[in-house]
């Protein structure tokens, strides 16, 4: 696969996270296989930082005044050199949109998977012919409209029975986002590692760019990463 510079990665998971209007503007959180009318609604903003430049983009039914305040914030706001610091403007514009509506959001590191993780022997991709395997703990990923039909879906299996998946969250035109749970009594294991080892391997064969991302206090899942030995491209900042 060809390679991406950082700015290109963030720019590629926006158009991969959502769904944007002519204008550039928000509109919805592009879940697979959901019609547009069904989609969650697009955070109200979204800033994404590389070393290498950041961009952003605002919801489409934000009044035009805080889009220009936010907008002035963010085009002042430097390229970082360390990305788990917080932006300069964090309490500026944090401050705008809790006049505007409370505040929800997230923060945390994102990654591409390289075609140098290989997928291993205990992590299998679910098929119609072995969907037993999620009975036990994950019977509604088959059910759901966002099963394999929307993109790979990997597993970890122990005795037969799925204990950590990995799926498509989210697929835009070159990259797919991943999704991963794991049955609670099976955490900590390093299970999670090979079912997002065999997803990112399946969605390579696809043509796709693996991404992979998380918010800064969920630890574990950073340990997902750095087992994997994937790269931090850079990071989202997402308020609802």
């Amino acid at each position: 696969m060809p390679i991406f510079s950082d700015f290109q990665l963030i720019a590629m998971q926006l158009s991969t996270l959502f769904v944007c209007d002519a204008d550039g503007r928000l509109r919805y959180a592009r879940e697979p296989g959901y019609a547009e009318s069904e989609l969650d609604p697009a955070p109200r903003f979204f800033l994404g930082r590389t070393k290498e430049g950041n961009i952003w983009r605002f919801r489409y039914d934000l009044p035009a005044d805080l889009v220009r305040d936010l907008d002035r914030m963010c085009r002042a706001e430097p390229t970082a050199v360390n990305l788990a610091e917080p932006p300069l403007a964090v309490a500026a514009i944090r401050d705008v949109l809790r006049a505007h509506a409370p505040l929800y959001e997230e923060r945390g590191p994102a990654y591409w998977i390289s075609d140098g993780v290989a997928a291993p022997p205990d992590a299998v991709l679910i098929s119609a012919a072995n969907a037993s395997l999620l009975e036990a703990h994950f019977p509604w990923k088959w059910t759901s409209r966002s099963n394999i039909a929307a993109g790979p879906l990997a597993a970890t299996v122990v005795e037969g029975r799925a204990v950590s998946i990995c799926y498509c969250s989210r697929i835009g035109a070159q990259a797919a986002e991943a999704g991963v749970e794991t049955a609670e009594p099976a955490r900590g294991r390093g299970y999670a590692v090979a079912a997002v080892a065999r997803w990112a391997s399946a969605v390579r064969q696809r043509g796709l760019i693996p991404l992979y991302s998380t918010t800064w206090d969920n630890i574990a899942s950073q340990g997902v990463a750095r087992k994997l030995g994937i790269v931090c491209y850079g990071e989202d900042w997402l308020i609802m």
